[in-house]
């Protein structure tokens, strides 16, 4: 990709915060040529990236033969289960149900998200004629044709943050329930979400990129339930449609991507037991709640979700959720 000179910061030594901050989960190489940038689009593979000093512990048991280099692409589907270590698979895992759903009913849709982020940021999509175009490739992504969504993930145009943006979009009457423990969440939120644009601040500054805004709850184009109680979060949705996605992140969250995790207070780092406990509560609530569950997503998040837990984890999630699906 060539863009020119005048859209990056004028100070050089802004350039690679500047660039993490808008390719958020790829890396991209910079040489400068006259007044014009190409950049090089790469995925992190070198060890210096990753903050989780047992990641080599999660990857053995993971297998698959995942290095740090394809960490971001390793998924797998087993009946309505899609398992990924990078959570933008979730989309992928909707977009293949929503080939194989009929067009109707998905106004009776609710999204139960379980994470400690909320992922409503704004993907590098650009907004043109009714459509949402790759700004980085410039292919058109349709949420009902999942090679396209595969691509977009493919080539960074979505990502870990900004996924649920582009199915509310599409699907703006969806409700969003969702799950999160202390200290991020400490209190319940009812909110709205609205559908907005932003202007992108790099490949092509005239474009607009779609953008989810949480807003008062008298207004806006569906639902936000944000709480950290697993019963008020399933409350009232019995007989929805209910694509579920659980980041491990929800469970342990030690390092949320920052190399200087150690000095962070407070944090979500609860033992091995009261992850356990949280397991249960979570699918119990999902139980009670009479919700017809469509599809599953489970991400792992490298760099968040602590490696020595992975399988252990697993291990107890996958077997309660085996009681309900």
């Amino acid at each position: 990709m060539r863009v020119p000179r005048a859209r990056l910061p004028q100070d050089t030594a802004l350039w690679h915060a500047f660039l993490r901050d808008y390719f958020c989960d790829k890396d991209a190489v910079v040489k400068q040529s006259g007044e014009s940038i190409d950049l090089q689009l790469h995925w992190p593979s070198a060890a210096d990236r990753h903050v989780d000093p047992a990641l080599d512990a999660g990857l053995r048991w993971w297998g698959r033969g995942v290095t740090l280099g394809s960490m971001w692409a390793a998924r797998w589907r087993e009946g309505s289960i899609t398992t990924s270590l990078y959570d933008q698979w979730t989309l992928l895992s909707w977009s293949e149900w929503l080939a194989r759903k009929q067009r109707g009913g998905l106004e009776r849709t609710v999204i139960m998200h379980v994470d400690d982020h909320r992922d409503l940021g704004s993907p590098r999509l650009h907004l043109i004629n009714g459509k949402l175009v790759d700004a980085i490739t410039h292919d058109v992504v349709k949420l009902d044709k999942p090679a396209t969504v595969i691509r977009a993930i493919e080539s960074g145009a979505i990502g870990m943050g900004s996924f649920m943006t582009p199915f509310l979009w599409q699907f703006p009457g969806t409700e969003v329930r969702h799950l999160c423990q202390p200290p991020k969440m400490t209190a319940e939120v009812r909110r709205a979400y609205s559908l907005g644009l932003v202007a992108d601040t790099l490949l092509d500054p005239v474009a607009r990129r779609p953008a989810v805004d949480l807003v008062d709850a008298a207004g806006g184009s569906g639902k936000y339930l944000g709480t950290y109680d697993a019963q008020s979060w399933t409350d009232g949705i019995e007989g929805l449609s209910a694509l579920v996605h659980i980041d491990m992140d929800y469970f342990n969250n030690r390092y949320d991507g920052d190399s200087a995790w150690t000095e962070r207070s407070p944090r979500l780092d609860p033992d091995l037991h009261a992850m356990y406990i949280k397991v249960d509560e979570l699918v119990k609530a999902l139980a009670s709640s009479k919700a017809i569950i469509e599809d599953v997503a489970i991400a792992y998040s490298p760099g968040f979700f602590p490696g020595e837990y992975w399988e252990p984890v697993d291990l107890r999630l996958r077997a309660e959720l085996a009681r309900i699906l």
